[in-house]
């Protein structure tokens, strides 16, 4: 199996991250680690599980252990747990050492000195900081950690960023700690060998902050040995101050997050402030003055301060890192996202690089275009995101390539209709209808090396999309040149792009500027994902009373199937909408008493399967049309064909479809998931007309939550069957049909290490096309990772 794509959102917390010295970063993300080198464009290499919650603290300890090729990796979050990781330097490979438990609430923070005080990579000090008002004081010797000392705040205030540094050589160590207080303390130990040889003792607190503290950083104010240590520390009142010179540096802002020093190679001191005012500065001290500086400023400047993505603002950037060599920044956005700027040395300026991107929460849904070429994916970080292969890249790397929808409410399902238009459902009472804007469309026939849209096709298209300020309709927005009536705007001699929401609200026009999609060699960066890859709403599907839980589009886009959470009734139906006038066929079909958790169209349309809460199962068949009538304006729509209301001894959470059936022998097969932890094979018994009869049913360890069935049988006439559990397990069945009996032929399980740590809530084989080299499984996960598994032996 090879992994062709981990996508995964950072968690929005300053001590999150960290970037060793091999060019290695590692980031939390949900209750998982991330690793990522920002140099290769494939994105995340590994993803480690383990933590049960969510991740606050990662930090590299120094330097690598030459005899095995390992790096030492230190993470803590919301469990409490303080784990080890060793990673192979050269393959990527990691594994958890050792997990320790001494905090008794969430860990915050984690400090480590920038080299060993010993100089031995074997043997070294670090320290973290809990919510439990407590830092801890930590040695890693012989590959394992131990507890030296705990120390308890005086102010009882929670230690939010710790700042560890080495004093003059065999003469101790200095710790800094500050946090939800307005004060920094300062705590030193002896040391031998870079061992403590006494504990940690408080000598002096200095205040000056008006607000919490939320970095701090040491380093050398020179190069050279004897050299005085300098302190940054950043606060949420909008300040950076350094501890030495009585520097005050004023110039963002927002609450300021953090504050990071590098040497440059000249000796140059610069340091690296993120800022929720959605900005990087990188300042420096004058030679003459010596009066701190911002020599450059990266990001934006946001008119609308705290405002959603839709509006431009990103809610601020939450932590910056240096690379090792200094030539590169990134920071972490609201989003989950990452911003990479590269230093160019030939025209001394910083050029911002594509980086890597991911949801942030649960991913509820997942379909892929009619065509395979794009993967949809909705969350309930209330985005709907747009994945494809970059073409132009020579090993055709993944990435979000649109992001159609930013939402007010978390959204559950979604499903394609065409090549250019999807539904999706969130927790509202209504279904949105988008469609693919002209810039996306050639964006993605560019980058994906595909044909671009025939001239009639795009005539159809609207220009740009637009989401107007607490709205949650993207409107769709037409492009006016000045030949067509309008004066030019002011400003049109700058040749800037189109800003959508600048658009005239009552025309929902604007006037025609070169898009910055248009000329782009590589994935949009983060800004143009949120404002510039919208799709417009087209229409509003109305029927529900409560909020959507499932839909499903037929395989010609004609119909949407989808139902609503429902504890009676009146409510446990599925409505039927026909596309090409928008209107809901009636009567809704009703046969279960609880939530319809899914509803799938058979590969012909000919049938409807739903499953849900209330432990059962029903086949609707679709009515013949009247005379007169066109295919799919029928009568009614589908009718009940069978229903087993005791389907599973617990709730009904997925269902799909087999790939046979569609040839006149009239066999049927699906298979449905139930949190008994069974997968239920269903078989028609009988040709067309008989019933759905128990094939088989395979037990699981876990409550099975998702199922899907790759969408072509095998050359020896088999069926494959992906499984997916809530204890994050993934599994592919092959299944061998014969005369109404079932046969499980062999059982290929995904390893442990590309596991899921929490709930794989769908599955979605991609749609058969020319040219591929394996069977590419989408997997939504409860984490917030969307992974595409290939798997190349089937």
């Amino acid at each position: 199996m090879e992994i062709w794509k981990e996508g995964s959102g950072a968690n929005r917390y300053t001590a999150a991250a960290d970037w060793a010295e091999d060019g290695l970063v590692a980031f939390g993300s949900d209750s998982n680690v991330c690793l990522w080198d920002p140099t290769d464009p494939k994105g995340i290499s590994n993803i480690l599980s383990g933590h049960t919650a969510h991740v606050r603290a990662v930090a590299f300890l120094p330097g690598r252990n030459e005899e095995s090729k390992t790096v030492n990796l230190v993470t803590g979050g919301d469990d409490k747990q303080l784990r080890l990781w060793a990673i192979d330097s050269e393959t990527g490979a990691a594994s958890c050492v050792q997990t320790i438990q001494e905090h008794s609430e969430p860990i915050n923070c984690i400090a480590a000195l920038k080299s060993p005080a010993s100089g031995d990579v074997a043997k070294q000090i670090f320290a973290t900081g809990a919510a439990d008002a407590t830092v801890k004081i930590w040695v890693f010797e012989a590959g394992q950690i131990t507890l030296l000392q705990t120390i308890k705040t005086t102010r009882k205030y929670m230690p939010l960023t710790l700042a560890l540094s080495a004093l003059e050589e065999g003469n101790g160590l200095v710790l800094a700690v500050a946090g939800t207080t307005n004060a920094v303390q300062i705590f030193t130990a002896s040391a031998a060998d870079g061992n403590p040889g006494v504990e940690f003792t408080l000598q002096a607190t200095l205040p000056g902050h008006e607000n919490w503290i939320r970095s701090l950083d040491f380093i050398r104010e020179k190069p050279e040995k004897g050299s005085d240590i300098l302190l940054a520390s950043a606060s949420q009142d909008k300040y950076i101050r350094l501890w030495l010179f009585e520097a005050l540096l004023l110039g963002h802002e927002d609450w300021v997050y953090s504050a990071r020093w590098f040497r440059a190679a000249d000796g140059r001191l610069q340091l690296l402030s993120a800022s929720a005012d959605n900005t990087l500065s990188l300042w420096e001290s004058d030679t003459e003055s010596g009066i701190w500086l911002t020599v450059v400023r990266l990001g934006e400047i946001s008119r609308e301060k705290g405002a959603t993505t839709a509006t431009g603002s990103i809610g601020g950037f939450w932590t910056g890192l240096w690379s090792p060599s200094g030539t590169t920044v990134i920071t972490l956005g609201r989003t989950g996202s990452w911003r990479r700027w590269d230093y160019d040395a030939a025209e001394d300026m910083w050029k911002q690089n594509f980086a890597i991107s991911g949801h942030t929460r649960a991913v509820t849904g997942i379909s892929w275009s009619r065509d395979g070429l794009y993967l949809l994916s909705t969350s309930s970080d209330q985005t709907t995101r747009l994945h494809a292969e970059w073409a132009l890249d020579a090993r055709n790397s993944w990435h979000e390539m649109s992001r159609p929808q930013i939402h007010g409410y978390d959204l559950n399902c979604i499903s394609a209709l065409g090549p250019a238009s999807f539904v999706s459902g969130a927790d509202e009472k209504l279904m949105r209808v988008f469609t693919e804007p002209k810039a996306v469309a050639r964006m993605l026939s560019h980058l994906t090396n595909t044909a671009a849209p025939t001239p009639e096709t795009e005539e159809a298209l609207p220009d740009v999309a637009n989401m107007p300020v607490l709205g949650l309709s993207n409107k769709a927005v037409t492009t006016l040149s000045p030949e067509e009536g309008r004066p030019p705007a002011a400003d049109s001699s700058t040749n800037q792009a189109i800003d959508p929401t600048t658009a005239d609200p009552d025309t929902a026009t604007t006037h025609a500027q070169p898009s910055p999609l248009s000329t782009l060699t590589h994935p949009p960066l983060e800004e143009s994902l949120s404002r510039h890859t919208l799709w417009p709403e087209i229409e509003k599907l109305y029927g529900h009373g409560y909020e959507i839980s499932c839909l499903a589009a037929n395989h010609d886009g004609t119909l949407v199937a989808s139902a609503c959470r429902a504890s009676s009734l009146t409510h446990a139906v599925i409505r039927l909408f026909e596309t090409r006038g928008w209107t809901e066929l009636r009567p809704p079909l009703q046969a279960h008493t609880l939530t319809v958790a899914r509803v799938r169209f058979s590969r012909d349309d000919r049938y409807i399967l739903s499953v849900g809460r209330d432990r059962g199962w029903a086949v609707w068949e679709r009515t013949q049309a009247s005379e007169g009538q066109n295919e799919g304006e029928r009568d009614g729509g589908y009718k009940l064909a069978q229903t087993n209301a005791k389907g599973h001894t617990r709730m009904v959470l997925d269902a799909a479809w087999a790939p046979v059936g569609d040839d006149a022998n009239g066999t049927r097969v699906f298979a449905t998931a139930g949190r008994d932890k069974l997968v239920k094979v269903w078989v028609r018994k009988g040709g067309e007309g008989g019933q759905f009869e128990l094939g088989k049913a395979v037990t699981e360890e876990h409550p099975v939550t998702a199922l899907d069935f790759v969408p072509e049988v095998t050359e020896a006439g088999l069926l494959l069957l992906a499984v997916g559990t809530e204890g994050g397990k993934v599994s592919v069945l092959t299944l061998k049909v014969n005369d109404g009996e079932v046969e499980v032929v062999s059982t290929s399980v995904v390893g442990q290490a590309l596991s899921l740590p929490k709930a794989v809530l769908q599955l979605a084989w991609r749609p058969t096309r020319e040219g591929r080299k394996g069977e590419e499984l989408a997997i939504a996960g409860e984490d917030g990772s969307l992974r595409i598994y290939s798997f190349l032996a089937l």
